[in-house]
């Protein structure tokens, strides 16, 4: 990648990631827990070898990492039934992101789409597991990132 270039970002599956860089995020992990570990253990630990971890792990980290201090922004197609809504929004409360704004647009045919953006806060729980919540949600029918700023 030419280092003048600014970096793109993409948010992809887990299904769509090599099992390397799996492993490198699973190291990282390693090594921010209790007790820490060297790279040299974690590495060992996750069948990873130590130069394949320092050739990728400032190129992949979780969602939840890059995403702190960022406002996402996300779309959901929901069945139009009363409170369903406000249960989304209850487990955005609960996982501590601040809802910055919410559109909805008029049910069609049992539907609506729903734009919300959040702001990622330090004490926000992990993004991916809000919309995992989210998306398990009855009456959720999709949901997809459009972006993050």
């Amino acid at each position: 990648m030419n280092q003048d270039r600014e970096k793109q970002y993409y948010v992809v599956t887990q299904n769509a990631i090599p099992e390397v860089l799996l492993k490198v995020v699973e190291v990282k992990r390693l090594l921010a827990g209790k007790p820490p570990m060297t790279v040299s253990e974690a590495a060992a630990k996750v069948g990873l070898s130590r130069s394949s971890f320092y050739k990728y792990k400032d190129d992949i980290f979780e969602f939840h990492e890059n995403a702190l201090g960022k406002t996402v922004t996300f779309v959901l197609e929901i069945l139009d039934e009363p409170g369903l809504l406000s249960d989304v929004l209850r487990i955005i409360a609960q996982c501590g992101a601040n809802i910055l704004t919410i559109h909805q647009s008029i049910p069609s045919q049992g539907c609506a789409q729903a734009t919300i953006s959040v702001e990622v806060l330090p004490s926000t729980e992990d993004i991916t597991g809000m919309m995992d919540r989210i998306e398990q949600q009855e009456g959720v029918r999709s949901m997809r990132i459009l972006g993050t700023e």
